[in-house]
């Protein structure tokens, strides 16, 4: 049985706790607030973005583009999006159960984050290239990572390029996403169906007739690696809110916990004091009655 020292000691230890999780709470949550915003900020360009490339494609008639020839899918190449530190709940796991439903034998991928090439070393998989990318996602790093992408499609080195990240859906809610991106046959948002953001088969298809300057094959063959480029990087704000919303929600649940137990060890410190005390109090009274 534990004696009142020892309780008092851990009550301690779990006060320290708490206060380490108290304040990494508070660090994501001011994380959190700007990572949501880049990300619900993003959400309209990117329907704009599919609604113009989805009229372009639809109104500018029977054109082939490189990043949109169909192959036999031989080769796979998964661009996987995740953290690069731990403490933010079950989110990089559900991700990687995700990533470990891929074909082995014919996945190549691209990490970015941490977490993501530690996994795929752990489990020995094909590791292509790693990139890691700041709080506050740049463009440069999402075009980064799309350019060695689309080079691997464009070489034949992959058939088909997919992404698998986390999507934000609120503070309480992420989903693991698979999206692919190449080849273009179809045009997809990433943040379709999420916060009232239309699909893009409701955007395009409309009655306006557009003029192509200078030719439908240029502007597209302009408008196609932009819009791949903003895709990735709109994925990275995806995963990077769902990411600072998972550890605020994780640390707050840690702190919640800490407090709750030291609330159990005070009450079990107290019934033990007063067991030592009402034990003194027997021995005492037994001690006077001895010498009567």
């Amino acid at each position: 049985m534990p004696s009142t020292r020892d309780i008092r000691r851990r009550i301690k230890s779990v006060k320290n706790t708490a206060q380490i999780t108290k304040a990494m709470q508070m660090v994501a949550a001011s994380k959190m607030r700007k990572a949501q915003q880049s990300a619900l900020a993003g959400r309209p360009y990117a329907s704009l973005m599919n609604q113009v490339l989805g009229n372009v494609v639809y109104y500018a008639g029977d054109i082939t583009d490189p990043l949109m020839e169909k192959r036999e899918m031989r080769s796979h190449c998964v661009i996987i999006v995740s953290t690069d530190k731990g403490l933010c709940g079950a989110l990089n796991a559900n991700l990687m159960r995700e990533a470990a439903r891929f074909e082995r034998e014919n996945t190549v991928y691209i990490a970015a984050g941490r977490r993501a090439a530690q996994f795929l070393a752990r489990t020995k998989r094909n590791l292509a290239a790693e990139f890691t990318y700041k709080d506050a996602p740049l463009f440069g790093e999402a075009r980064a990572i799309m350019r060695f992408a689309r080079d691997l499609f464009l070489e034949g080195r992959a058939d088909q390029v997919s992404v698998l990240y986390t999507q934000f859906i609120s503070t309480l809610t992420q989903r693991p996403e698979v999206v692919t991106l190449l080849p273009l046959s179809e045009i997809k948002a990433v943040t379709a169906g999420v916060d009232g953001v239309k699909a893009p088969e409701d955007l395009m298809h409309g009655s306006t007739e557009f003029i192509f300057e200078p030719t439908p094959a240029q502007v597209l063959g302009a408008l196609l690696p932009h819009y791949l480029n903003f895709q990735m990087y709109q994925i990275l704000l995806e995963a990077k809110a769902s990411e600072q919303s998972a550890r605020m929600v994780a640390m707050k649940n840690a702190t919640d916990n800490a407090h709750q137990l030291i609330k159990d060890l005070t009450l079990e410190y107290n019934k033990l004091r007063q067991a030592n005390i009402t034990n003194e109090l027997l021995e005492i009274a037994s001690a006077a009655m001895a010498m009567q």
